[in-house]
């Protein structure tokens, strides 16, 4: 059953924090995984589920920095992983399972913005290959751990960069087109918000919901593969590196709470496969490519292409848990 995409009223603003939305909640029992887990907002959200008595899982590609980051949460453990290595998701993956635990919740925050063109993994795009593939792979090897009847949830972090593009069926990897950093970044943003509309639908059977958010802007290392002149250029921050707007960005702790509250709150039982911004479901948006207004483009919540996009992640990657 699809859930419309409208707010329901959260009663939260935009400004929200991890620690508002989870007032009242003990996760003590429950294990989550948290992908990009030690670094900015995925760090936040880390920090929040296990300050809630979660268990949290942080898959790392740097496993050293990880565990310096997260120094102090005797509630988080650190295991290795690489998203744009498929042999490294199978292997993290088959190590979870092995531990015959349940995952209640999937979080995958990690994710890259606007690189130069780099090839991962079998000759993909770098930005489909980690925001999207990767965790694709990494949630269907995983399936049995989720689907074991606790009602999981899982949250893909999306973006308003969605809104540069849906998906380009012809040419995903920049093959036969000169590579735009921004599109095949929007590409990627797209893909995470039809990645959660169609695993909602093939989980919902097993009672496994998925959600896609928008976080906000928030000032982390995402913007770290944009030169200074670019950012300036861009109306991002002045020339001495500090925010032009600082009213425009969130915190880390405001940018985590949307996947903190898709992954945690009551009011969204019996709901699924829609996108979030600011601790409510989105709006669809009036004009799709307008950066500058919220809600989600018909691109990103198109169920017949998030079935495509399923069976082409499918072939791509080889895995699929349906």
């Amino acid at each position: 059953m699809s859930t419309p995409q409208k707010p329901i009223g959260s009663g939260f603003t935009e400004k929200a924090t991890t620690a508002e939305v989870l007032a009242g909640i003990d996760l003590t029992g429950r294990t989550a995984l948290v992908t990009g887990g030690y670094s900015g907002v995925g760090l936040a959200t880390t920090r929040a589920l296990a300050d809630a008595g979660a268990h949290v899982i942080v898959p790392a590609r740097r496993p050293d920095e990880a565990r310096a980051a997260l120094a102090g949460l005797d509630a988080v453990e650190v295991a290795e992983l690489d998203l744009a290595e498929l042999d490294s998701v199978a292997s993290f993956a088959d190590r979870v399972l092995a531990s015959e635990r349940g995952l209640d919740l999937v979080i995958a925050s990690a994710g890259i913005m606007a690189p130069p063109l780099r090839r991962v993994g079998r000759g993909w795009e770098s930005q489909f290959a980690i925001n999207h593939l990767g965790h694709f792979a990494l949630v269907n090897r995983l399936w049995p751990a989720l689907a074991d009847g606790r009602g999981a949830r899982v949250v893909a972090v999306s973006s308003r960069g969605h809104r540069f593009t849906g998906i380009r069926w012809q040419d995903p990897h920049f093959e036969s087109e000169s590579y735009d950093k921004w599109a095949a970044y929007g590409q990627s943003k797209t893909a995470n918000a039809l990645f959660a509309l169609h695993l909602d639908a093939l989980g919902q059977n097993a009672g496994v919901r998925a959600f896609s958010v928008h976080p906000g802007v928030i000032d982390t290392n995402l913007q770290r593969h944009l030169p200074l002149t670019e950012q300036i250029a861009m109306g991002w921050t002045n020339e001495d590196g500090t925010p032009k707007d600082p009213a425009m960005y969130k915190s880390p702790e405001q940018g985590a709470a949307t996947s903190v509250w898709a992954a945690t709150s009551p009011q969204l039982a019996g709901l699924g496969g829609v996108y979030l911004e600011d601790c409510d479901i989105a709006e669809m948006a009036t004009d799709p490519f307008d950066m500058a207004t919220g809600g989600v483009a018909e691109h990103a919540a198109d169920e017949k292409d998030a079935a495509r996009l399923w069976d082409l992640s499918a072939q791509l990657t080889g895995v699929s848990a349906f």
